[in-house]
């Protein structure tokens, strides 16, 4: 299993160093960015499984913050945390940022807790999934490449029972 990160953008340092407190004791990397551009930046360094985004702030609101999120960066899992919750915003955050999870402020930290366990863990079937994909992609080129070599390898002969004929006793009779 590989090291978990999330990182939550917030132009009020006080939200993140909450956020930061009541998130100690888990297993997953916390990154912590007061603002888009600084989250952007650290993006590009940092390998960052889920993004937990404030909406209302100063030089970009958090849905198109995540919009931006969801078209460099499509597999990374956004969230939006605010205080200013409306119905209409978060149809626009699920239907156009692709928001997976619309939390509110204040959050309730086990909330916010169970919320990143279920990502988390919705990533790693991700991730084994795509495994599981990779080697049967390859397993399916293997067995195309053999049949192209060895015309009938794979063909199966049975009898009018459905049991496998290894060889026909009678056939050179």
């Amino acid at each position: 299993m590989t090291q978990q990160n999330v990182l939550f953008v917030d132009d009020e340092a006080n939200v993140l160093n909450a956020l930061r407190r009541s998130l100690r004791r888990e297993e997953f990397q916390v990154y912590l960015a007061q603002g888009p551009e600084e989250a952007m930046d650290l993006l590009k360094d940092k390998d960052i499984d889920v993004i937990v985004s404030d909406h209302m702030m100063p030089s970009m609101d958090g849905l198109t913050f995540l919009k931006m999120v969801k078209n460099l960066y499509p597999r990374i899992v956004r969230i939006l945390l605010t205080g200013h919750a409306d119905l209409q915003m978060a149809i626009q955050a699920i239907n156009e940022g692709e928001v997976s999870r619309f939390l509110t402020k204040p959050w309730n930290d086990l909330e916010l807790k169970m919320t990143l366990k279920h990502i988390f863990d919705y990533i790693e079937l991700r991730r084994e999934n795509q495994i599981l994909l990779d080697t049967v992609q390859k397993q399916q080129s293997l067995i195309e490449r053999m049949e192209e070599d060895h015309p009938g390898i794979f063909k199966v002969n049975r009898d009018s029972t459905g049991t496998i004929v290894l060889d026909d006793p009678f056939e050179d009779v």
